[in-house]
């Protein structure tokens, strides 16, 4: 990041939502006398181990624990975590100075039961929900001793080619900062040191989401107005909440690798933010400061990521190699190292780990969290809020009765609907799409299955078998989408297409004649405009998790209603991408049929399908919004009110979004930006009336001089189910307000 960057912002400044108490009660407070004491017993190894973490990949872990290791990792499949963590620290308490281990890892969608990937959580636009979810999978971990989660992900990501996407919330800053916020509060809580909140990490600081050409771990670049206003301010939100950690990001911005860019991770995290918690580094981050092109050496990575402000070497060992010479050399100072070592203590000590270092974990509270009854419960209402009605031409919901065809590569499938980082996930407590289906419709119908073709091979001799099954069906139920292997981290899709020979099995199937469900399982928004032309009815069903059958039965039979959302726009062409919905206006906007406009000459500009769409079983009627005042003062407070009737003939609920428009500004402004959501059940018939806050600091912006703040001028509100919605008023912001230092 360039030098221009170091003073972007101030506490505050991007706050886009009113914070809860989440650090009302931030755990056990350090004995900063205790603390001190220690550090001046600790060696300059000692210290260095304590901003180390190793992984059990290490040649002698038990080794590296005894000296005085600060932490490992604790996310192991295929053991039982709880005796590991135990053994570990039973190691650490070896040491000389029997400092506690913290154990680890990747918890973002449940631990030993899995919830929807955070993606298909961000379509529920259920901030309750998130962290009733968040805080399921923090009771199953720390049960197991699992005492720190690298999670939330935070990055805003408008291209589907990128496959780390579905571990986000989406392309929107607003949505993104408050299911940030939700599961901030699941994971820690009001006190860090309940033997069932763990510490979060906010990752990847910053602009991960935007990797050039959707290819993992590539450079970006992102204009320093478009980094502040869409890619800053969720990170800012949870920094104010009091997230325990921030993680850094593995690309370069701007031609500087985040992990060593001071600018950004001591600059506007420590100066401008004062945000307090630890800076860890992600997985071999610090090493590859080399890779980057920016360090000789292993010495010359851990003296750039520590004076940057990274607090904390994530596996590669370099800290713990080369940090005691570094100092000795004068290279990083004392107090720099104290410090890290500091914020590292400090952060056991509010976990409670000091007080009691076995305080986690437990073969008792194991068998009593883990797997319950209420987490099934859960994780299939999860499922059902999140998975989104695209399209329905009356042939939904499905009567449970006749003949039913299953037919696709992920009906019968337990492992994809896990997705990935899957935790201590194991398929078997999967509950397939064709099992939840044959559960639901009972003796009442007549289920048959056929594979037909895998979601990725070329192999094609399943689908005369799959043919004959649609035809002799009354209705063909198509389950397809991507494996787990295709999304996540390190996989990058050049097409979003689906996969492999899936298209050929529905012209196949849809040859027959029958009415044809698409159920699509994705990592990612998928190019599905063949799909919506030819098939009856499509649901994104995104990555479910282990109730994902169940929950999809409940809605193709109608027991449920949809109310998902997309958290994503999908495009109708990759040649779209990237497309959003708060993209800025043009001076020749785009018609198709004129010349000389922002146009392509074969596609309409518009999406498939827009943010925030989904469609129900019943339909909502808006009315006009209304505000409290015409005019909003720099320290007022505009409500917003909007009638909202359910006009059919089933129960559902409506997912009221809030958007506006600032028309004029010395800077162009985006045609739209969320600024609120409510979701709001609703009988046949029944009326609403739903109300929406609206301060100055919600509608401040980078300015034409840098500065942070806001102009004054007319907005326009739009409320209604996406966003596109056409339900619209306006009101006066009565001045221009400063709330931020300049930009250069």
């Amino acid at each position: 990041m360039n030098k221009s960057v170091a003073g972007l912002l101030v506490a505050g400044s991007l706050a886009l939502v009113s914070l809860s108490s989440l650090a009302a009660a931030p755990g056990t407070q350090p004995d900063e006398a205790k603390i001190d004491t220690l550090i001046s017993r600790m060696t300059l190894q000692e210290k260095a181990n304590q901003l180390s973490i190793l992984g059990a990949d290490h040649g002698d872990l038990d080794k590296a624990i005894a000296q005085g290791l600060g932490g490992t990792n604790g996310v192991i499949p295929d053991i039982d975590v709880q005796q590991y963590t135990k053994a570990k620290q039973q190691v650490a308490m070896t040491s000389r100075l029997k400092i506690p281990l913290w154990f680890m890892g990747d918890v973002n969608h449940g631990f030993r039961i899995l919830f929807p990937m955070p993606l298909a959580m961000a379509a529920s636009f259920d901030t309750d929900l998130a962290t009733r979810v968040a805080r399921a999978g923090a009771e199953e971990a720390t049960a197991a001793g699992v005492t720190w989660t690298f999670s939330p992900m935070m990055d805003i990501s408008r291209d589907p080619r990128w496959g780390r996407g579905v571990e986000g919330a989406g392309e929107d800053p607003y949505l993104g900062t408050r299911m940030a916020l939700a599961q901030l509060e699941g994971y820690q809580g009001n006190d860090l040191a309940a033997s069932d909140t763990m510490m979060a990490t906010a990752k990847h600081f910053a602009g991960y989401g935007a990797v050039g050409a959707g290819r993992d771990y590539n450079a970006t670049s992102i204009p320093s107005r478009e980094f502040r206003d869409v890619y800053l301010p969720p990170f800012k939100a949870v920094a104010d909440a009091g997230i325990g950690s921030i993680m850094a990001a593995f690309i370069t911005l701007d031609g500087v690798p985040a992990t060593g860019d001071r600018a950004l991770q001591t600059g506007i995290l420590r100066d401008s933010w004062h945000y307090h918690g630890l800076v860890v580094s992600d997985y071999d981050a610090v090493k590859e400061l080399e890779t980057h092109g920016i360090a000789r050496n292993d010495a010359d990575a851990a003296r750039i990521a520590i004076n940057a402000g990274i607090d904390v070497d994530l596996h590669s060992g370099v800290y713990a190699a080369q940090l005691p010479g570094l100092v000795r050399s004068g290279k990083v100072s004392m107090a720099r190292l104290n410090q890290a070592v500091r914020r590292v203590l400090e952060a056991k000590a509010r976990l409670g780990l000091f007080d009691n270092p076995f305080r986690y974990g437990g073969p008792a509270r194991v068998a009593k969290v883990t797997l319950t009854p209420a987490k099934r419960k859960l994780a299939r209402e999860a499922a059902r809020e999140t998975m989104v009605l695209l399209k329905n031409d009356g042939v939904l919901p499905l009567e449970a009765k006749g003949r039913i065809a299953v037919i696709g590569p992920l009906a019968d499938n337990q492992r994809d609907l896990q997705g990935v980082m899957p935790a201590l996930g194991k398929p078997q407590d999967v509950v397939s799409v064709l099992a939840g289906m044959r559960e639901a419709v009972g003796d009442r119908a007549t289920i048959s299955y056929a594979q037909g073709v895998t979601a990725t091979g070329d192999d094609v001799s399943g689908i005369p078998a799959a043919v004959a099954a649609a035809r002799n069906s009354d209705v063909a139920v198509l389950v397809l989408g991507e494996s787990h292997d295709i999304y996540g981290e390190g996989d990058s899709r050049s097409s979003i297409k689906l996969p492999g020979r899936q298209q050929a099995l529905v012209e196949a199937v849809l040859a027959t004649g029958k009415p044809v469900v698409a159920v699509v399982m994705s990592g990612r928004a998928l190019d599905l405009s063949w799909l919506d032309q030819h098939v009856s009815a499509i649901v994104e069903a995104w990555v479910p998790g282990d109730e994902g059958g169940p929950a999809l039965a409940d809605l193709l039979f109608g027991k449920a209603n949809f109310s998902g959302k997309l958290p994503v726009t999908f495009p109708r062409s990759l040649g779209q991408v990237p497309l959003y919905y708060d993209h800025l206006p043009t001076g020749r906007p785009g018609d198709q049929h004129t010349t000389y406009t922002s146009r392509y000459v074969d596609l309409p500009n518009t999406p498939l399908y827009p943010f925030g769409y989904g469609l129900s079983y019943t339909s909502f009627r808006f009315g006009v919004p209304k505000v409290d005042h015409e005019t909003l003062n720099p320290d007022g407070t505009l409500i917003v009110s909007e009638e909202v009737t359910n006009v059919g003939k089933r129960a559902g609920t409506a997912v009221v979004q809030f958007y506006v428009h600032d028309r004029i500004a010395d800077v162009s402004r985006p045609v739209r930006e969320l600024k609120g959501f409510k979701r709001v059940a609703l009988a046949p018939g029944e009326t609403r009336q739903i109300t929406f806050s609206l301060s100055p600091k919600d509608l401040a912006f980078a300015r034409l001089d840098g500065s942070w703040g806001t102009e004054a001028g007319r907005y326009d509100i739009y409320v209604g189910e996406d966003s596109t919605a056409s339900a619209t008023t306006s009101f006066m912001l009565a001045r221009s307000e400063r709330m931020g230092p300049g930009m250069f």
